[in-house]
């Protein structure tokens, strides 16, 4: 799945490319916040010794930064996207179109949900993007 991304979020890819030396696979751009999409396997060389990396490139870029880590199958990139929620169990559902159903423990659902929803919606949009998964509920 090929994903179509603006121009504004190429340009943060590149800077933040420049500043941590990981080239994310996506960028979201939600206002004063960005969300990356960093290879499966370079998430601790994004984030830094105790969070260097991703503080400066937050400095430096002049927004809150996430970061997730990308996955090979779509069950394991939803749990990725809900992170740092735990997650039990993903399952995917094709009937008229494919719904990820998460199960979360009760104390953890907060996390994955996100303050205003974020956390959700963000998986949502993610995984839709780059798994083909209309939507991400939550059990």
């Amino acid at each position: 799945m090929r994903v179509e991304l603006s121009d504004e979020a190429r340009r943060y890819i590149g800077r933040f490319d420049e500043l941590t030396g990981v080239a994310p696979k996506d960028c979201l751009v939600e206002g004063d916040r960005l969300v990356f999409l960093v290879p499966a396997g370079e998430m601790a060389a994004a984030i830094g010794q105790a969070g260097e990396t991703v503080e400066e490139a937050e400095r430096r870029l002049g927004k809150s930064i996430e970061l997730v880590e990308d996955a090979d199958t779509p069950k394991a990139f939803v749990a990725s996207a809900l992170a740092p929620a735990a997650v039990n169990a993903v399952t995917i559902s094709e009937q008229n179109d494919r719904v990820a159903y998460v199960e979360v423990p009760e104390p953890d659902r907060g996390v994955a949900i996100g303050a205003d929803g974020t956390n959700i919606e963000t998986a949502r949009t993610l995984a839709k993007r780059h798994h083909d998964v209309d939507d991400v509920q939550l059990t």
